[in-house]
């Protein structure tokens, strides 16, 4: 990771006393709904506490770092705030841990981005075509043919129970596999769907921070929202959303399938490295304006 500014630096323009009234009432609606979805999960104030203290410590040796070299424990002590003897333990835990993520996560978006950017697996409209459970019954066009194009190890059967099971796939009337239409977002899977809370929410907030801390070139981070509407047409809203917004995914999905492929070609011809990943996301949400404290404009959009 490369060299970070001191945090003096990096928090330029941040008051003196503390930081800015505006930014606190940002973290708090930030955090709320994580709150909540921690509390519903048992996870108390204590257990957060220790989780923070040890990501304090990660990030004030991974990001604040002085020319590229390891901070000294005082060091990750003086700008994490965590008292040294927390900081030799944490670091130390750190160094030995390894991240934990279903294996069923990548290998599952790496399926589904095939079925939804390979142009034989789609219909006319655009929309993943419902594939022939065999090779035998549907030669290419087959959920198994599929399978072994991402991964001839994986027997198609193992994965058609699991995504069965987390209801990322159904069978229709004639048993042909049929891809749902909200992608790789698992109905039951509790696992899949935390990973991507935290890869989806990761990547967002990182570049509104980005943005907020003034990094070059800014990413795109927009929104656009109104707060005088009937239900009625908040649902007429959601619908074009989500209409609109799986075109714009499944187009982004196919020209990053074929930069993929190029870049491969080139890179193992001696090219610049194909080391840079990229994420490009939307969402809608919605409730009542009086469960929101009344300190946004009625109406508009974000630029970063």
């Amino acid at each position: 990771m490369s060299a970070s500014p001191e945090p003096s630096a990096a928090l330029r323009g941040a008051a003196p006393g503390g930081p800015s009234p505006a930014l606190v009432r940002a973290l708090r609606k930030l955090l709320r709904p994580l709150v909540r979805l921690m509390l519903a999960h048992g996870i108390t104030y204590p257990y957060l506490s220790d989780l923070l203290k040890g990501l304090f410590v990660e990030v004030a040796e991974q990001d604040f770092r002085l020319d590229n070299k390891p901070p000294t424990d005082s060091r990750v002590s003086l700008v994490s705030g965590v008292h040294r003897k927390d900081v030799a333990r944490l670091r130390s835990l750190l160094d030995a841990a390894e991240p934990i993520e279903p294996s069923v996560v990548p290998r599952g978006a790496q399926l589904v981005a095939h079925w939804m950017g390979q142009p034989k697996y789609l219909l006319e409209d655009g929309s993943p075509r419902p594939l022939a459970r065999l090779a035998s019954e549907g030669g290419e066009l087959s959920f198994e043919s599929l399978v072994t194009s991402v991964n001839s190890d994986i027997r198609s059967r193992v994965v058609l129970d699991e995504w069965l099971s987390l209801g990322v796939v159904h069978l229709d009337e004639v048993g042909r596999v049929c891809l749902n239409t909200a992608a790789f977002v698992p109905t039951h899977g509790a696992d899949e769907k935390a990973f991507y809370l935290g890869h989806n929410l990761h990547d967002h907030a990182s570049a509104a921070v980005h943005n907020l801390l003034a990094g070059k070139p800014p990413f795109m981070e927009r929104s656009v929202h109104y707060n005088a509407l009937t239900p009625a047409s908040v649902e007429k809203l959601n619908k074009m959303s989500e209409q609109l917004g799986m075109k714009a995914l499944l187009a982004i999905n196919k020209a990053a399938m074929d930069a993929e492929a190029q870049d491969q070609v080139a890179a193992e011809a001696g090219g610049k490295p194909a080391d840079q990943r990229f994420t490009f996301g939307m969402y809608f949400f919605t409730e009542r304006v009086a469960d929101e404290p009344a300190t946004e404009p009625t109406q508009g959009g974000n630029a970063p």
